[in-house]
């Protein structure tokens, strides 16, 4: 067994003389030099140096030191010293040291008592400990509070000594005398966990015969009631009705942290709904009065657990849950409404989104640093509710709408996106938001914004009314045609200048007294044709985006003034008003296709905005029925059906996650008289933490995943090598597992044989390797933990080093390389379209890869890719219908370490049908986006 550390700190060795400058440093008068000494000394010890010369120097110069920073680093180097032989023996040298431990016992300084007794916690060695009992006991009655605590840890240490109840045998009625008459609650406590941990009956005893004071306790000692409280009643759950009293009791301390031991306690002994409501309330007054946000962090974790096993009574406490809003951490907020937005129901559907609208409005007030993504996260949230109870979507839409101009762009998008879904599925608001929107879409300044909010105008315009306010309004904000008008030729000197030229430059004074430079652009523009309308700033925003050269907003401005006339046409009883309406629009299509086929424009038109705009004046030229139903009809159905998909898979995620079975019907039943291992009650959920390791290493496995487990075992030297080694690798959340064999597989015993490992990438070996002696043909298992700090593909490399009495030389056995995957460490996750699509134009590592396969069926390679890659493919089913010789998907993942991965796979079949295209690879680090596209290029060949 590996010895226990109670003490780690990293040190440089350094010299191989360090030993000798220590040894002569003790040796003098001067304390700082001895201080300094004893330091490296205890280092040197803790990171594997045995330096046995120290010690009879020691002994002679350091034990009679009265100077109480000597004598405190003197304890340390005693509790790390080996004290036993190699049988287990203590070494003769050692009664050396007990007479000045039972000096320090005695001596007329309280702080010398009191550390050297919590030095005696940390001795397991009998021979040494029995001969200071009469000191510790007589330290029991010291007039120091600091000696009598530490006193009464000394006796339970010695008490629970493999022979301590022969040592102590009276230790727990002494115990028990001494706290019926302590007053220091430090002392109170610590005898009170005597009594708890080595004699359980009289703990209980004392805790029902002072039953009525206990409120007079201090937090120490009500927080060890509790642990007994838990202790007992695991052992013994026809007890826990008294006990349930006294955790009520507690729930009106003054500590916060004993309520919310209580409150854990309540829930983990009693699943009544007083006792949960009561929990409840003590988390939500946490919330409420804690100022850390650590703290309301733990608080809402714990509410959100009690939600998932106690939704009816938490759904009573959702007002109470939305106070945290008023938290300015953003975190906060958003586990607060994630909450919330899970225990909604109609009864408190109108408070709920009441809560919500007042925080929308206060985010107007005042523009803080994170208002904006508040705002968004609001604007998310009450779209859930609005789509789960469309009542409530008549009270929010109109106040909702405001913020379609809002600087915040994704902000903005999530309302024009809430606003296109309800137009759809509430018929009784298009018409109040129809008009709403073409009031108020003269402020929107963001281009994909203005592309969602034109296409709602151009499918929800029915009416007469309707469409022609609509078309007014774009050509407002497109301003007078046309865009440019070109000067004399013979002005043209200056047609060669930039677009936007820098006039002039000029400190200006803030607001908060800072200067920034305003500079002045002048429109003389684009290269001196002139700008109708002057600056863009006083322009229409449609105009203003479309002369900055976004012809794909242009495309969708054309698109939807196509569908106003053709929806004129069929409300527009007089011809003559129709016919002036096609023919503005068409000119307003031209203007714009000659601004971008033009010279002075930075950019000209994309082709595929250009055939946009082309198609569309040759539509409005000449209309017939098969077209007028593709634009009017089929533009909507297909928004429909999308709609209804997206509902489906929301429905199919609901079901899927209510069909999850936490039992299989062959897992053994766990009897809680009858308990093993593996048949564990709700009430030992916190026994279960010893036991994690286990589960990460796969001892706890069934033997059904054998077969797995041998496919994780790496070879790592060679049949032929003098030691054979192999190594079991268990990659577990942060850590990684390496269990490694070892066989001697020569007739020589084999002497400081070490595993020395290293790492490259984020990896971090935790623990110093240490010298094993093999004896001829035998084996040893070592066990090496790795910590992993982000999702990148590392490399552990390393070398077996030993000695044998024939070579004095040490031998080095090179190991091959690990390589731990990067699908070790993500997992598919989901996330909106709209998320993806933000978080796509923000991530600024991207990785291309070409495709290269042998696969010839555009779906069975993006299945492939979805199964090489542990990732989650977000484009629907409905979308990659058909065949048409292309397709584009977007997958999703996301890491252990919250790092989000994302691609996109566009492909197109060739003629001789081979596949071509890229999968695009983006990340917030360079780990995850390299790692990523190196995993693609190696599967994506996949089978013939």
């Amino acid at each position: 067994m590996e010895k226990s550390c109670t003490l780690l700190v990293h040190f440089d060795k350094g010299t191989p003389t360090l030993a000798n400058d220590i040894k002569e440093a003790l040796e003098g008068n001067d304390v700082h030099a001895k201080v300094d000494a004893m330091k490296k000394a205890v280092m040197l010890l803790l990171n594997g140096e045995t330096i046995p010369q120290l010690f009879i120097t020691i002994v002679r110069y350091v034990l009679p030191s009265e100077d109480h920073t000597i004598q405190k680093l003197l304890l340390l180097y005693l509790e790390i010293i080996e004290k036993t032989d190699a049988r287990g023996r203590v070494m003769p040298e050692m009664i050396l040291i007990c007479q000045n431990l039972r000096n320090n016992l005695q001596h007329p300084n309280e702080y010398i008592r009191g550390v050297t007794l919590r030095f005696l916690c940390r001795l397991n060695e009998t021979e040494i400990i029995e001969p200071l009992i009469p000191s510790v006991l007589s330290n029991l009655e010291h007039r120091h509070p600091f000696v009598r605590r530490n006193a009464i840890l000394a006796v339970m240490s010695i008490y629970n000594l493999p022979q301590g109840d022969l040592l102590l045998a009276d230790a727990p009625e002494t115990i028990e005398k001494a706290l019926s008459t302590e007053q220091d609650p430090s002392a109170k406590r610590n005898a009170f966990l005597m009594l708890f941990t080595c004699a359980q009956d009289r703990a209980v005893n004392y805790l029902f015969t002072h039953i009525d004071r206990i409120s007079d306790w201090g937090e120490q000692l009500q927080m060890v009631v509790l642990e007994l409280i838990r202790k007992v009643c695991r052992t013994n759950r026809g007890e826990k009705g008294k006990y349930i009293k006294i955790i009520i009791s507690l729930l009106n301390m003054p500590s916060t942290a004993v309520i919310y031991e209580c409150a854990g306690t309540l829930v983990s002994l009693s699943s009544a709904p007083t006792a949960i409501r009561a929990a409840a309330n003590t988390y939500c007054q946490l919330l409420l009065s804690q100022s850390d946000n650590n703290v309301k962090l733990i608080v809402l974790d714990r509410l959100n657990e009690l939600k998932t096993s106690h939704r009816d009574l938490m759904v009573d406490m959702i007002m109470d849950v939305l106070r945290a809003l008023s938290s300015p951490n953003l975190d906060i907020r958003r586990k607060t409404t994630d909450i919330a937005l899970e225990l909604i129901t109609p009864k408190n559907i109108d408070e709920v989104v009441l809560t919500l609208k007042k925080e929308v409005v206060k985010t107007q007030s005042g523009e803080l640093e994170k208002n904006g993504e508040y705002r968004q996260m609001l604007v998310q949230a009450i779209h859930s509710c609005a789509i789960k109870f469309p009542e409530v979507a008549s009270t929010v839409v109109h106040l909702l709408m405001d913020f379609l101009g809002d600087s915040n762009v994704a902000s903005a998008m999530d309302v024009v996106v809430f606003v296109r879904e309800i137009i759809e599925t509430n018929a009784k608001l298009r018409v109040s938001i129809i008009t709403r929107l073409l009031d108020t879409f003269y402020q929107i300044r963001a281009a994909r914004v203005c592309s969602c909010a034109l296409w709602i105008i151009g499918e929800y315009c029915l009416s007469l009314s309707e469409v022609e306010s609509g078309i007014v309004t774009i050509e407002q904000c497109l301003g007078d045609l046309p865009f440019y008008t070109d000067i004399e030729e013979g002005d043209s000197t200056e047609a060669s200048k930039p677009s936007h030229t820098v006039s002039s430059k000029r400190p200006a004074i803030l607001a908060d007294g800072t200067y920034a430079t305003q500079s002045a652009a002048s429109e003389t523009a684009l290269s001196l044709p002139t700008i109708v309308q002057g600056s863009l700033a006083s322009t229409g925003n449609l105009r203003s985006l479309i002369l900055t050269g976004d012809f794909f907003l242009g495309a969708v401005v054309a698109c939807t003034l196509t569908k106003l006339i053709l929806r004129l046409e069929e409300v527009q009883p007089t011809k003559s008003e129709v016919n002036k309406a096609s023919i503005q629009a068409l000119l307003t299509l031209v203007s714009m296709l000659q601004l971008g086929e033009s010279s002075f424009l930075p950019h000209p038109i994309d082709n595929d905005s250009r055939d946009r705009i082309v198609l569309c004046i040759r539509l409005l030229c000449n209309t017939g029925d098969e077209i007028r139903k593709i634009w009017l009809q089929s533009c909507r159905q297909s928004f429909v059906k999308m709609l209804a998909d997206k509902q489906f898979r929301e429905t199919e995620e609901i079901k899927a996650k209510a069909q999850i079975s936490h039992a299989q019907p062959d897992d053994l039943i766990g009897f809680y008289h009858l308990k093993s291992r593996k048949g564990m009650s709700q009430l030992e959920l916190e026994d279960e933490v010893q036991d994690d390791l286990k589960r990460a290493t796969g001892e706890f496995t069934k033997d059904g995943d054998d077969a797995n487990k041998l496919n994780r075992i790496l070879q790592l030297t060679g049949f032929s090598d003098p030691v054979y080694a192999e190594a079991y690798v268990t990659v577990h959340h942060y850590d990684i597992v390496l269990d490694v064999t070892v066989i001697n597989r020569t007739k020589e015993t084999l002497q400081n044989l070490c595993l020395e490992l290293a790492t490259m990438g984020d990896l971090k070996l935790v623990e110093r390797p240490q010298n094993y002696t093999l004896a001829p043909e035998s084996s040893k298992q070592i066990r090496a933990n790795i910590k992993v700090s982000s999702t990148e593909t590392g490399v552990i490399f390393g070398n077996i080093v030993y000695e044998t009495s024939n070579v004095m030389e040490r031998t080095v056995v090179v190991l091959n390389d690990i390589h731990i995957d990067i699908m070790d460490y993500i997992s598919p996750a989901s996330c909106a379209d709209v998320v993806f699509r933000t978080k796509w134009a923000e991530f600024e590592w991207e990785n291309k890869v070409a495709v290269n396969t042998v696969i010839q069926d555009e779906k069975d390679f993006l299945n492939h890719i979805i199964k090489s890659t542990n990732m989650k493919c977000l484009t629907p089913p409905s979308a990659l219908e058909g065949e048409c010789g292309f397709l584009a998907a977007n997958l999703y993942a996301k890491s252990v370490f919250g790092e989000d991965a994302l691609v996109n796979v566009s492909i197109e079949k060739q003629a001789d049908g081979k596949l071509s295209g890229y999968i695009r690879i983006r990340s917030k680090t360079q780990g995850i986006a390299l790692s990523l596209g190196d995993k693609i290029t190696l599967k994506q060949k996949g089978d013939a």
